[in-house]
């Protein structure tokens, strides 16, 4: 087996020979102390992939991460991320060789497809763990030579670890030679979400001053979205007739301005950022604080998400929400986060609307308490969904780093 190994390697790195070696030049500084190796085979992947560093960068404070693209993607269009974003060298062995060092990673997760045998094995051979996500066993090696058949089953067996998210890849992968103890299956890599705590005692004043009222929050309102939003709240007031509105705007420099319109529409106003009581007769509660809508998700069953009715800012995440227990309610314009609200919506726990007409049917259909709690629970299983195999990589992790400490803390 090793001696086919090596021959197989050996033939596919002559084949793939060119270019002169690189060493990291132009490359950001490695940072200093643990690197987390994460590549991200496709822009999709990018968001729960972020999400998974943030939190392991949140438990282990000597841990940087670095994160890795195709060398032929456009990374500038992925959006946001936690790290460096940087390309992957070309499978050759002076460009591998050039980019593991300078890297010196401790550890590696690949996810997905588009596997470099060259980098791959060299860092195996450098005994940097590895491991493989939601591999697609389509494409496990791109462009392999037909006289090469056995180059998938030797660059996976590289990995430590071979997660797959159903029995079928798991069969196919076993079948090309595979350890069966290396691959196991798992859920699917989602966003998911951590909320941070929130005092018990203003979460109870707050319950106690809202006196058992329906109460509907609607967050990051944009100022193009405060008529629909407004409206929808008088449609609803005329069945719910005690129901409070929890209102966020979006940009604080519009909450005076907005208050002022609130009193021309004889809706009663708390602002909350100025210490306003909230009393029997309140109708909106006016805040501006981001910060506070751990609060809010608490207090309110029901969440309109804005800067979504409208075409430009794209839509918040919905999770926290959702994490929360508050059911979820939204417009169309939800943009890159339009993944997450497909699988709210296909588990029955977010609703879209178009309209102001539909903004406060759907306020008044989800406020009664056996909708609430049925779309509560479905968010709730789509948040743990989410979770589990973000929990289970962060103590995968973790094990595997500290383990690496230990050997080379004994050598």
């Amino acid at each position: 087996m090793a001696r086919s190994r090596s021959l197989s390697l050996a033939a596919y790195r002559v084949l793939s020979w060119r270019g002169a070696p690189q060493n990291g030049d132009g490359a950001p500084q490695r940072p200093d102390g643990e690197l987390l190796w994460v590549h991200v085979s496709e822009r999709e992947r990018l968001a729960p992939l972020n999400d998974l560093c943030r939190r392991l960068l949140a438990q282990r404070a000597e841990l940087s991460v670095l994160l890795t693209g195709p060398s032929d993607a456009d990374l500038g269009e992925w959006g946001e991320s936690c790290s460096p974003l940087v390309p992957l060298p070309q499978d050759n062995a002076g460009a591998v060789r050039g980019f593991l060092d300078h890297w010196r990673p401790e550890m590696g997760l690949w996810s997905g497809a588009g596997l470099l045998p060259n980098l791959i094995s060299d860092a195996a051979g450098r005994d940097i763990p590895m491991v493989l996500l939601e591999v697609d066993t389509q494409e496990l090696v791109p462009h392999k030579p037909r006289w090469l058949p056995d180059l998938p089953r030797q660059t996976l067996e590289c990995f430590e670890s071979i997660l797959v998210t159903n029995d079928e890849t798991a069969r196919q992968i076993r079948r090309l030679g595979v350890m069966y103890a290396k691959v196991a299956i798992s859920a699917r890599l989602r966003v998911s979400s951590n909320p941070a705590p929130w005092p018990e005692d203003e979460l109870i004043e707050t319950n106690h001053a809202l006196a058992s009222r329906p109460v509907w929050l609607a967050a990051w309102v944009q100022d193009k979205e405060f008529i629909s939003v407004l409206t929808a709240h008088r449609h609803a007031l005329r069945l719910l007739h005690r129901m409070v509105l929890i209102l966020h705007v979006a940009d604080g420099a519009e909450a005076d301005p907005l208050r002022k319109r609130l009193e021309t529409m004889d809706l009663r106003c708390a602002n909350w950022d100025a210490g306003d009581e909230i009393e029997d007769t309140t109708q909106v509660i006016l805040t501006a604080y981001p910060e506070d809508l751990g609060l809010w998700y608490r207090v309110s069953p029901l969440t309109f998400v804005g800067s979504s009715l409208e075409p430009g800012p794209g839509g918040k995440d919905p999770l926290v929400a959702v994490a929360l227990g508050s059911a979820v309610i939204h417009g169309p314009n939800v943009g890159e986060h339009a993944d997450i609200y497909k699988r709210l919506a296909d588990a029955g726990a977010a609703r879209q609307v178009r309209t102001a007409e539909e903004l406060g049917k759907g306020v008044v259909e989800l406020l009664s308490p056996d909708q609430a709690a049925s779309v509560a629970l479905a968010g709730w299983q789509v948040v743990s969904e989410g979770a589990q195999l973000t929990d289970q990589l962060i103590d995968m992790v973790q094990d595997r780093l500290d383990r690496r400490r230990a050997e080379h803390a004994g050598t």
